[in-house]
């Protein structure tokens, strides 16, 4: 199994191993539900992610626990349930999250006008070769 987090040897960038962990397809997503709606079941949770297959979810969240950031709870009962819910080391990524969104908040708006700008100055050199 691959690790998302691996020893440092020698890394241009000392945070790559973090964003590789917490900002991987489907996992902020995954993390950010279960922050806001605290511990849920697995149908729970596909329902407030709806766009990601059951498989992956199920992998997902298997990896999540492995790394300590989601804790799986078994009920042993009539019918088995199974609860997901971030963990004291997941939780310690709200403030990643904050920080984030306020940055998004503040700024994606730029980020939105400066794509517009570039895709309109490619266009019109696209055109202007064209001739």
């Amino acid at each position: 199994m691959e690790d998302a987090v691996t020893e440092p040897a020698e890394q241009a960038c000392p945070i790559n191993p973090v964003i590789d962990l917490v900002f991987s397809r489907w996992t902020t997503p995954i993390l950010w539900v279960l922050e806001h709606h605290g511990r849920l079941r697995f149908n729970e949770l596909q329902r407030l992610v709806p766009t990601i297959t059951p498989k992956v979810l199920t992998q997902r969240l298997r990896r999540l626990e492995r790394d300590g950031l989601v804790i799986r709870t078994y009920h042993a009962e009539i019918p088995p349930r199974v609860e997901y819910e971030t963990s004291d080391l997941g939780r310690t990524l709200t403030s990643v999250f904050r920080s984030l969104t306020g940055w998004s908040d503040a700024h994606l708006s730029q980020v939105i006008a400066a794509r517009r700008a570039y895709d309109a100055t490619r266009e019109e050199e696209a055109a202007w070769a064209e001739g």
